[in-house]
């Protein structure tokens, strides 16, 4: 197995929990938050999204899906354009609210960018530094297998909370 065909299936993981966390859910299912300041799978969905268009587009020196192919105008989310849900206060969570059809277009478009570029890395590539606002300087390597884990963490919270709605 190659470099990129081990960072293709954690991303396909993510992609396929993801998806079974919003697969046939209501706008209102997918805003219910399990506490008052906890996430809904409508903003752990968009935030795992954003956060992988973001740093793989710029890793991967392409422009963000998010907006050249139209979802932060699909969305129409309350939040400045740029925003991967970073920091986001109790309100800021509350504002996302997204069809269950519209976040999982925008997670497959994502995906399918982040695979595109995937399947060009190389072992050799790994150790490129992508980031050097870090200490130690953040590598290529680095970057995308923490993409795939924040992906799957945020997925796997998004199944959680999909299992406390009473379906």
């Amino acid at each position: 197995m190659t470099p990129a065909q081990l960072l293709e299936n954690a991303y396909d993981r993510v992609l396929e929990n993801a998806l079974a966390a919003v697969d046939g859910l209501t706008e209102e299912q997918l805003a219910t938050r399990p506490g008052p300041d906890a996430n809904s799978i409508a903003w752990l969905v968009w935030h795992l999204t954003r956060v992988q268009d973001d740093h793989v587009a710029d890793v991967a020196g392409t422009p963000q899906v998010w907006t050249t192919q139209g979802y932060a105008a699909r969305l129409a989310l309350p939040l400045e354009e740029s925003d991967t849900g970073y920091g986001h206060t109790s309100d800021q969570v509350a504002a996302v609210r997204a069809s269950a059809d519209d976040l999982a277009d925008y997670l497959r478009a994502t995906h399918a960018a982040s695979v595109a570029h995937l399947r060009t890395v190389t072992a050799d590539d790994l150790d490129r530094v992508v980031d050097e606002r870090w200490d130690p300087p953040v590598t290529l390597g680095v970057r995308l297998v923490s993409v795939a884990d924040d992906g799957a963490q945020h997925a796997g919270q998004a199944g959680y909370v999909r299992g406390l709605l009473d379906l």
